[in-house]
């Protein structure tokens, strides 16, 4: 999900809301499934205002999993992400 869309009036967490109401009407199975929430273009944030901006998108989203930062240009926060995955992965073998 991109924390900083190009339009500002696009609200990112209602467009959050709407992708999981889309994923739960087109496959309960994969809505039920475990979620990561990935925030990305923080790099479009102002350095002082992204931890900021992550914790009230959580807030608003409600949300109570893992959360990644991420500015998927640069590769910024990537990292934490992979070694999550990769960790996930192996978990899952």
């Amino acid at each position: 999900m991109d924390i900083a869309p190009l339009d500002p009036a696009v609200d990112p967490v209602a467009e959050a809301r709407a992708i999981v109401k889309e994923l739960k009407k087109y496959d309960p199975g994969l809505h039920a499934k475990p979620r990561w929430l990935v925030l990305n273009k923080i790099d479009l944030l102002p350095d002082d205002q992204r931890e900021q901006a992550v914790a009230e998108f959580v807030r608003r989203f409600r949300w109570k999993g893992p959360v990644f930062a991420i500015a998927a240009v640069s590769g910024e926060g990537c990292r934490p992400l992979t070694f999550a995955i990769m960790e996930h992965l192996e978990g899952a073998r």
